[in-house]
């Protein structure tokens, strides 16, 4: 995609050539990403308020950057960061922009140590602000990604059974997800059962299914670099009043913060929109998390969905909803869907569901043989 890259870096010139700044040093791996193309473990990306962006990563991915970064002059060396300030500076570029919420004082006092180089000065989330909105090309990816969740995760739920574990079940959904296209999983798989399910993040263990267990799965696909994620609790055998109680009232949330999610709408709007509805029904300490969070080349993006979080939703912006119950001892229920907000507040079109399940629909508990 070296046009989308090209724009993206275009709109961050914009905002170099609007600051204090002559140039921009791109240091987060997946903001370069994002911005290039190139996915590394050593890169960084000098954008100038004028002239033409440089692109610096070492010889092990020199020729992924000429391959996938055609457009972009490229600099083959180790020392990403020195080297791009050091030619910034040799370009009269002595006013640098940095991303001070990923570096550490140590490569700071590096970078600061520049011969020539006049001032440091942060460059915020000015990427990550960009990386909010999606274009066609990253939201056909991150759709390819939930899409081989639900498959993945509807070809898994017939093998649910007692005795099964918590880690069985995990390892099969990811490597499911694996054989049916995923780069890799979109992050590490949660299965909680009975008492674990109290444990928003529980990590899967040992512990074999029972009969009358809920089984909250919490699982992603990666694909090209973006995130699916969907979280879908069911029940081995006949549930009990409190379980299904429960499971209704999150059932309920969710379409509820599903039906809030519209262009315009206050991040905090949406999570209340969901949580109002479990804390009048006698459950707000048990629902101690956000609503929900971006979701692309991080798992967790922005924008936040949170009680106290700032901002709105746009167009074009992918969100989680997943509003839970944990009851310590018991157990719980998480259900999450990743959906795109799209133009036309409102309506049932204004919003694409991108997590869908044939086995589990996320309004009604499926109950499974034991």
């Amino acid at each position: 995609m070296p046009e989308s890259h090209a724009l993206r870096r275009e709109r961050l010139r914009v905002a170099v050539a609007a600051s204090d700044a002559d140039a921009a040093l791109v240091t987060t791996l997946v903001n370069v990403r994002y911005l290039t193309g190139l996915a590394s473990s050593n890169a960084a990306l000098l954008m100038p308020a004028e002239g033409p962006p440089v692109l610096a990563t070492d010889s092990r991915y020199a020729l992924a950057a000429e391959r996938d970064c055609p457009d972009v002059q490229l600099l083959v060396t180790r020392p990403v960061e020195t080297a791009l300030a050091e030619l910034a500076v040799s370009q009269g570029m002595g006013r640098l922009a940095f991303e001070a919420q990923e570096m550490t004082v140590e490569r700071h006092t590096t970078l600061a140590a520049t011969e020539g180089l006049a001032l440091l000065l942060p460059l915020g989330t000015r990427v990550e602000d960009l990386r909010v909105v999606k274009d066609a090309g990253e939201l056909a990816l991150l759709g390819r990604a939930c899409s081989i969740t639900g498959w993945a995760f509807d070809q898994v739920v017939p093998h649910i059974r007692a005795g099964m574990t918590e880690r069985q079940l995990a390892v099969l959904i990811e490597r499911t997800m694996v054989d049916a296209g995923a780069e890799r999983p979109a992050f590490d798989t949660i299965v909680a059962s009975g008492p674990n399910g109290a444990i928003p993040h529980h990590s899967p263990g040992d512990r074999p299914f029972e009969p009358g267990d809920m089984i909250t799965i919490d699982c992603g696909a990666r694909y090209a670099g973006y995130h699916a994620d969907m979280t879908r609790t069911v029940v081995l055998g006949a549930p009990s009043d409190w379980q299904r109680e429960i499971y209704d009232l999150v059932a309920t949330a969710q379409r509820a913060g599903i039906e809030g999610a519209a262009e315009g709408a206050a991040v905090a709007d949406v999570d209340a929109a969901a949580r109002d509805l479990i804390d009048a029904a006698g459950y707000g300490e048990h629902f101690g998390h956000g609503l929900g969070h971006g979701v692309g080349l991080e798992i967790h993006e922005a924008p936040m969905v949170g009680y106290a979080r700032p901002g709105t939703l746009g167009d074009r912006v992918p969100i989680t909803v997943e509003p839970g119950i944990y009851l310590p001892g018991k157990g719980g229920v998480r259900i999450e869907d990743t959906l795109v907000v799209r133009s036309g507040a409102g309506s049932a079109a204004a919003r694409d569901l991108l997590t869908t399940t044939e086995t589990v629909t996320p309004g009604e508990l499926l109950v499974l043989e034991p």
